[in-house]
């Protein structure tokens, strides 16, 4: 555990009131509840910061970490939501406005005399693969509408809801997906000449240990294309012993 997420878990503890508790619990706990799988220094220093920040409790999971390519996506559940809107100094009130295609927030502040309103609707905001979103859809868009709100109105960034980390992570899998198609579809296929040319000095790499059948197609990969039976052809080098000669 290093010095920065001792700092962090110490500090958060103390202003949570959570007093002669040992750091080292408190951190084997939180792995259990913040985030899935394992996790590093650096992603529980990134979530303690977060929580710091807003005073957000992650042992009772009003923040906790969505994984993100080796990062997080601190994530917010609407009870983290509701209390650092209602704990903000100029909070002033709050009111809905719902039908069954939209829901409006309308968030008062102490030190403006107009209101922030902001509007999110069922047509933009429903997930048809989410379970909340089919049992509770009205619920989920004044969640929604709470949330864009109190962003307008008191600046709250650098974290999400549940639906936008998992739009987040989604959407950058599938542009890393799509970036490869792109770039193998503008790659030249490998002709046939050329790798015929090119077979035995890659067997012989591969039989004497010096790169492996994938580092073989990695480096081709760069550069061009190659078929099904190409790839096959390379990838039994691994298999064929190579016929020694008296």
């Amino acid at each position: 555990m290093s010095a920065l997420v001792t700092t962090q878990v110490d500090g958060l503890a103390k202003n949570l009131g959570l007093l002669n508790v040992d750091s080292k619990d408190l951190v084997e706990t939180l792995k259990s509840t913040a985030f899935k799988g394992n996790v590093t220094d650096e992603q529980m220093a990134a979530l303690l910061m977060v929580a710091n920040q807003y005073g957000l409790n992650p042992w009772t999971k009003e923040i906790y970490a969505f994984p993100d390519k080796g990062g997080i996506v601190p994530v917010v559940g609407v009870d983290g939501w509701s209390r650092i809107i209602n704990g903000h100094a100029q909070f002033d009130g709050i009111n809905f406005e719902q039908d069954d295609q939209s829901c409006t927030c309308i968030i008062y502040r102490k030190d403006r005399s107009h209101p922030i309103r902001v509007t999110e609707w069922m047509a933009e905001c429903k997930r048809n693969n989410a379970g909340p979103w089919q049992s509770h859809p009205r619920r989920m868009l004044r969640h929604k509408a709470m949330i864009q709100c109190s962003r307008i109105a008191f600046g709250f960034v650098g974290i999400y809801d549940h639906d936008e980390a998992e739009r987040i992570t989604v959407s950058q899998a599938d542009s890393a997906t799509q970036r490869a198609e792109r770039i193998a579809q503008e790659l030249p296929p490998y002709s046939d000449d050329e790798f015929n040319k090119n077979f035995g000095t890659w067997s012989e790499r591969i039989q004497s240990g010096r790169k492996t059948a994938d580092e073989i197609i990695a480096m081709v990969h760069t550069k061009y294309t190659l078929t099904p039976g190409q790839l096959g052809a390379i990838r039994d080098l691994e298999t064929t012993e190579v016929e020694v000669v008296e």
